[in-house]
């Protein structure tokens, strides 16, 4: 299949699958300048599902850093009075919003002040907490993440291909991962959605009340709250309409009781944080939160992120993935969460989700503190295993039992 083709029917896939687009739904599109042209595929194939209006929000990289090399801090802060309206009108039309990653210069924010950064990541996030809190948190928005290959960044995985070649062979990655290009693509997603879908299922009628991870470096005790839901697969809007946040995704993921994490936990696979990338981290956990944190690279940066407010160096995410995954199966790493999140078990400091708690949707504050449902304006995934993993979850009855060994998935 050629190259052109597979590219708009992974546009199809998207709009169809992940967002879903409805008649009469506006649409968002949020990208770097240099997926200008996959953005109108996007668009056009967004507009032939019956959107009513597509923006598309071309970023430029070269820009954002100009401004944090440059500007004075208290300038950092500024956030145009635009930006939260746009996003509130997002949220309130219930429309829809498609984030394309895929970074031109991987390495642009590397010599970035880490503590600039994150000035102006946190003011931007406080902006427009509205879109988090009720689009994101309560699926008023359909939204979606996907990814577009760069040459650089096809560099990072394939460091032995020339640039092009590079580009071409992430290219062929995300089709294939994606299930775009051996047969009918929607029809797969179908079959991965509800088979991902029944093993949350089977995972919260399990009541579980902790998970237990050992492997090499790894010791970590996460407690579950009597309201936790494990999540996988599609996501239900307030229009009653499935969508698909992550396009791939081979997770099953809830919300852990903050207070309730403890042990050791190693890094598998690197990860960015504000653009730098962090390497070989290892964290201790005591009474829910990080007191010790050693990296190879990237450690001032990780330490800086995760003060950048009281819920930082606290869980808001724990997942479940097996080494039956296509991307942990691929051998690469992406250098990008999208990705190396759905190749390993994960945990994530920061933001929870209630929606993988019962109820929690309708939750006030005070309730998610009761919970210990964690509140944070950050969120990163740190993928924490490999075929040395065992899980073991102790449900709330007092049963015992076996979810991942060396790797795999022991049932579901």
């Amino acid at each position: 299949m050629e190259f052109t083709k597979k590219l708009r029917d992974y546009a199809e896939l998207i709009v169809t699958h992940g967002l879903n687009v409805q008649r009469g739904q506006i649409v968002n599109i949020n990208t770097e300048a240099c997926h200008r042209e996959f953005a109108y595929i996007c668009a056009e194939a967004a507009y032939l599902k019956g959107a009513k209006y597509v923006n598309i929000d071309l970023r430029e990289p070269r820009l954002a850093k100009m401004r944090i090399e440059v500007s004075e801090l208290e300038d950092l802060k500024y956030v145009p009075l635009y930006l939260p309206v746009k996003y509130r009108e997002l949220v309130d039309e219930a429309g829809a919003n498609l984030a394309i990653v895929g970074p031109e210069d991987p390495d642009l924010m590397e010599s970035l002040d880490p503590r600039r950064v994150n000035t102006v990541r946190f003011h931007q996030r406080m902006a427009i907490k509205y879109f988090y809190d009720e689009g994101i948190g309560k699926s008023r928005v359909h939204w979606t993440v996907v990814a577009a290959a760069t040459e650089k960044w096809g560099k990072k995985v394939f460091p032995e291909a020339d640039p092009k070649e590079a580009c071409s062979l992430l290219w062929e990655e995300i089709f294939r991962i994606c299930r775009i290009g051996s047969g009918d693509s929607l029809e797969q997603w179908e079959i991965h959605n509800a088979k991902l879908k029944e093993r949350a299922r089977k995972l919260t009628s399990l009541k579980i009340k902790e998970l237990h991870f050992t492997g090499e470096g790894t010791d970590l005790t996460v407690g579950l709250s009597q309201k936790a839901i494990f999540k996988g697969g599609s996501s239900t809007s307030i229009r009653n309409v499935d969508f698909e946040p992550n396009i791939p995704t081979e997770e099953c993921f809830t919300t852990p009781d903050w207070r309730k994490t403890a042990g050791k936990a190693r890094a598998t696979r690197p990860f960015l944080v504000n653009g730098k990338l962090v390497e070989g981290l290892e964290l201790t956990f005591e009474n829910g939160e990080i007191t010790e944190c050693r990296a190879r690279a990237g450690l001032d940066t990780f330490r800086e992120y995760i003060a950048s407010d009281p819920g930082a160096k606290r869980l808001g995410e724990v997942a479940l993935v097996g080494i039956d995954s296509p991307i942990y199966k691929s051998g690469l790493v992406f250098q990008e969460i999208l990705f190396d999140e759905n190749a390993a078990c994960h945990i994530a400091v920061g933001a929870a989700y209630k929606n993988c708690l019962e109820g929690g949707e309708g939750l006030s504050e005070e309730e998610c503190e009761q919970i210990g449902c964690n509140d944070s304006t950050v969120h990163t995934d740190i993928m924490i295993s490999d075929e040395t993993m065992r899980v073991d979850a102790t449900c709330w009855s007092g049963d015992s039992v076996t979810l991942i060994d060396r790797g795999q998935w022991c049932q579901f």
